[in-house]
């Protein structure tokens, strides 16, 4: 006999409709799956075949042939367990209504029949949410991110029997809807903040515009200055995420199986710091079924490079073409996908190989040759993309023991809030929204300086040497500054202090 379920799979961020082709007949006994199964599917047949048994029912002694249609895409993940199990009862008979047929069915089984949680429900639950295929049959602990799709219909399920049952009409089970409205409201808010940093107000005032003009960073200090603490609290002076970056970005962590059963939403900023040791594939995305990387994580959100010389020179050189298309392609012979990679860099490194080179307190050992060979591990196509450069100097006692309040996070976003406004409505024309995508062309036309301007930045180019990468560089950060003074035209002071935030190209560390 001949049954059919509907079921879906994740392909890149975004789900498909699967209809899995259960065909019983006389023979020999077997158990064969097609339609380019991965090797999840492929074990699954004893998984099927126990948790049939052990739900109470009959697994039919005979020739039993599955397709996953359509069958020329490549399907991976446990999720098609339960659609099987329940074709091949309906092929046996167990189930006695044609209610079946509306509903869209995923589910991993254990050898007793329980349902485990599946990767990409949320993608599954918005891509089934249009009348008429918009009831769906869920593992009960996906509810809480499936759940916030209101036009969809999610029934929460614990194991094959409650489904053999609801399906009969024998039980009956309610669709689950989360109030998305709350649910963001719950999970928007950080665990740490800027006043929690003592001194260091040079940097936080590097970061504000960093915020403001979605520039890249790069911190260099010695090591206990307050790289990573600094680096940590970047995301909590960003724009808040509207609710379409947030299923964006839940979608992809919801793909990669990170998303939180308990908070179902991701409504804050992400913050991924990966280790040096990182490889690029995962950095970038990637494995036989590419699946999402590190930068995709950090998708809305910031990613931190910690001690950023000691990563690879492979793994820092394939974020150049994320950094500048906010997306990454990956080829594999699986398949071709594209994730989206929207994010800010920040980085921290050590002056030199030992970390002491700018400490007053101890003696950096190291050659200028060593410090210039550790500083060249960053190439100048990446450095191109990071367009301030902040000193972190190591704080003195009075600096960590001084018990004056310093300003929140709160006080610095309202102003990074104002600014981003302005360039949204400066840019809204032109597909870009923050400073730091300007091309060539467009640096001409909004970064307008006055004649004070001009000659403090002719002066600069032929006294300290700058480049024209780093005269790009200067003219769009001070245009970010510019846009926190509520200033139209770039001034003199503006172009100072920018100048300032490019400590590497000015030839400081040797």
């Amino acid at each position: 006999m001949l049954a059919k379920m509907n079921s879906a799979c994740v392909l890149g961020i975004d789900a498909y409709k699967v209809v899995v082709e259960v065909d019983i007949t006389n023979g020999i006994p077997s158990f064969s799956i097609g339609g380019l199964p991965d090797t999840a599917i492929r074990e699954s047949k004893d998984r099927i075949r126990s948790a049939i048994k052990n739900s109470g029912f009959d697994f039919p002694t005979k020739r039993i042939t599955v397709n996953l249609a359509p069958a020329d895409i490549k399907k991976e993940g446990a999720g098609f367990d339960l659609p099987i199990a329940v074709a091949i009862l309906v092929a046996t008979n167990v189930l006695e209504t044609e209610k079946f047929r509306e509903y869209t069915v995923c589910g991993e089984l254990s050898l007793n029949g329980e349902i485990k949680p599946i990767k990409g429900a949320l993608p599954i639950a918005l891509s089934f949410s249009k009348p008429g295929e918009n009831k769906i049959l869920l593992p009960f602990e996906n509810i809480q991110e499936a759940g916030i799709v209101n036009e969809a219909d999610i029934y929460p399920i614990h194991n094959l029997k409650e489904v053999v049952d609801f399906l009969n009409g024998h039980i009956e089970l309610k669709p689950q809807k989360i109030n998305i409205t709350k649910l963001f409201r719950k999970n928007s808010k950080y665990r740490c903040d800027f006043s929690d940093v003592k001194g260091q107000e040079h940097v936080k005032r590097g970061l504000e515009i960093a915020a403001a003009g979605s520039h890249n960073v790069l911190l260099i200090g010695p090591p206990g200055s307050g790289k990573s603490m600094l680096a940590k609290r970047l995301a909590t002076i960003l724009s808040d995420m509207s609710i379409e970056e947030s299923l964006e970005t839940s979608k992809i962590h919801s793909v990669a199986g990170l998303l939180s059963a308990r908070k179902g939403l991701i409504a804050t900023r992400p913050f991924r710091a990966p280790h040096h040791t990182i490889s690029d594939c995962a950095l970038t995305g990637g494995g036989t079924y590419p699946s999402p990387g590190e930068i995709s994580l950090a998708h809305n959100g910031v990613l931190f490079l910690d001690e950023l010389p000691e990563f690879k020179r492979n793994v820092l050189e394939v974020m150049r073409q994320p950094l500048e298309d906010q997306t990454i392609t990956i080829s594999r012979v699986a398949g071709t996908l594209t994730y989206p990679a929207r994010f800010m860099l920040i980085a921290a490194m050590n002056p030199c190989p030992c970390g002491f080179f700018t400490d007053p307190k101890k003696e950096c050992r190291c050659t200028p040759t060593q410090i210039q060979k550790y500083l060249s591990k960053i190439s100048g196509p990446l450095l191109d993309r990071i367009d301030i450069h902040l000193e972190v100097p190591r704080l003195n006692y009075e600096q960590l023991t001084k018990k004056a309040a310093a300003e929140t996070s709160a006080q610095i976003k309202e102003r990074v809030d104002k600014a981003r406004d302005i360039q949204k409505q400066r840019y809204k024309k032109d597909g870009f929204s923050f400073n730091a995508f300007l091309e060539s062309k467009e640096t001409e036309k909004y970064c307008r300086i006055n004649s004070e301007g001009q000659e403090l930045l002719k002066m600069a180019i032929l006294e300290l040497g700058l480049s024209a990468r780093a005269y790009d560089k200067v003219l769009k950060v001070s245009r970010t500054i510019a846009d926190l003074d509520g200033k139209e035209t770039i001034e003199a002071s503006h172009i100072s202090e920018a100048i300032g935030y490019r400590s590497l190209d000015r030839n400081l560390w040797v």
